[in-house]
């Protein structure tokens, strides 16, 4: 691998392409709950919170495919350290948790446990 890759610079490149996609990403998978709870009428607060717990994990499982990408999945674990030594600024959205596959679950399940609480209380 060239070193050029695991240059700071070329892992500002990354942070900024995440941050610009995960906008559109969340946008992309938030649509079909917020179709699904207007269509069954479940409460706006209860559909917001919904979505974002339904969005997140699919935005953070394509974003760190980009990473995986980007770097090759042998190196990307120095991106995250990057991200890591940088907290407060481009690893800010990105904490280590957000990587594991057991939270992106967990979010989604909290997703869809709101959407039938949501359903329940309308019945």
């Amino acid at each position: 691998m060239n070193q050029q890759e695991l240059h700071p610079k070329n892992f500002k490149r990354i942070c900024v392409i995440n941050w610009l996609l995960s906008v559109p990403f969340f946008m992309l998978f938030a649509w079909p709950y917020w179709y699904l709870a207007n269509f069954l009428g479940l409460e706006l607060t209860l559909t917001y919170v919904g979505c974002i717990f339904f969005s997140v994990p699919f935005m953070l499982t394509i974003l760190h495919g980009h990473v995986t990408m980007a770097l090759g999945e042998a190196h990307r674990h120095h991106y995250y350290d990057w991200l890591s030594d940088n907290p407060l600024t481009f690893g800010l959205f990105f904490h280590p948790v957000m990587r594991r596959t057991r939270f992106r679950l967990v979010l989604l399940v909290v997703s869809i446990l709101l959407f039938l609480a949501g359903y329940l209380l309308q019945v």
